[in-house]
């Protein structure tokens, strides 16, 4: 019968055998101060006899119990309850015989001795289990922790991976157009979009950026979409923030700026416009941004583009209070993200 030793856990029985002998030295100091020392050198010999029994019980016996190998589980069963009552009656009478434990008791029999003895190996089982159990317990809530947070990691990441290239697929088709008409002003778009890039690749790869670094991408991105546009376009951006250094989930606010242009502005054929103000105070963020639209009739369900849709989720996994809401009227489309930057989890 091959038993192999896993040191971190049978490191874990040490700990609960020191626990176990500071109870019993705590019971001998009260009972009997006079006598502490012969008691203190009594319960740390008893303690390394139970630290490996119930080493041997909770990590091997329990896991190799089957109704399938009945006899095996019986013998296993036989073989614990025999190191629990004799084992540990003849671990005492080998420390008298060394002159390390001092016998304050002294039994008639050998039975009665036993019965003590077991008395005692009972009593560590539920000592051992009940520490080890809440032990396992946490480290499993632990474990499961970081599998939550490494999932959600995984997801982030990949809603970044769709947000990112769709952006820049929008921006490539902006100076597509103007190279196409052989605008004079393709050289300066190109110019902004490497700036972009830029940022991207250098800026975005950590957890935060600072807010003062999401509005010159913003800006950024703002002024390459009004290269394709004449004077007609207004385009009104203002911001109220208390710390330009507040820390942000980068490329958080773009998305709604994105959909600005993309699905409102260059579907307007009238006076089109885009509207977006911006303040954080207290870290509460409020983001508002209203363009113009196609007018519809009636009043028409508001369909998520990829960009919103992965900006809600986001939002789910990142924070616990926050509110983003879009509504579509008759000419103007807005949406409102309002969070509370200090519920981020």
């Amino acid at each position: 019968m091959k038993i192999a030793l896993d040191k971190k856990r049978f490191k874990l029985y040490l700990r609960i055998g020191l626990a176990y002998l500071l109870l019993w030295l705590f019971v001998d100091l009260a009972s009997h101060p006079e006598l502490f020392y012969q008691y203190f050198i009594n319960e740390v010999w008893r303690a390394v006899y139970i630290v490996f029994v119930n080493y041997l019980f909770f990590e091997y016996t329990l896991s190799h119990l089957s109704r399938k190998r009945k006899f095996k589980s019986l013998f296993l069963l036989a073989v614990q309850f025999f190191l629990y009552s004799f084992g540990l009656y003849s671990w005492r009478s080998i420390g008298i015989q060394l002159h390390v434990f001092t016998a304050f008791k002294t039994y008639p029999s050998l039975s009665e001795g036993i019965g003590d003895q077991f008395g005692d190996g009972i009593f560590s089982i539920f000592f051992f289990g009940i520490i080890r159990h809440i032990y396992d317990y946490i480290k499993l809530k632990q474990a499961a922790q970081q599998l939550r947070i490494e999932k959600q990691q995984a997801e982030l990441n990949y809603l970044k991976s769709q947000t990112n290239p769709h952006f820049l697929f929008n921006t490539l088709n902006n100076i597509y157009s103007l190279a196409k008409d052989k605008s004079d002003l393709a050289p300066e778009s190109i110019l902004r979009l490497s700036k972009i890039l830029r940022f991207m690749l250098y800026e975005t790869s950590g957890a935060y950026i600072a807010i003062e670094q999401e509005l010159k991408i913003m800006s950024d991105y703002i002024a390459l979409e009004k290269l394709r546009y004449d004077d007609t376009l207004h385009v009104n951006f203002n911001y109220d923030i208390e710390d330009m250094k507040q820390a942000l989930p980068p490329l958080m606010l773009i998305p709604l700026v994105e959909n600005a242009f993309k699905h409102g502005v260059s579907e307007t054929r009238h006076h089109p416009f885009v509207d977006i103000h911006l303040s954080v105070n207290q870290r509460q963020l409020a983001f508002f941004v209203k363009n113009s639209t196609e007018a519809f009739p009636g009043e028409q369900p508001v369909k998520e583009n990829i960009g919103l849709s992965n900006l809600r989720r986001q939002l789910e996994l990142l924070y616990t209070d926050y509110q983003l809401s879009v509504q579509q009227e008759e000419s103007i489309f807005s949406a409102t993200l309002k969070i509370n930057l200090a519920s981020h989890v």
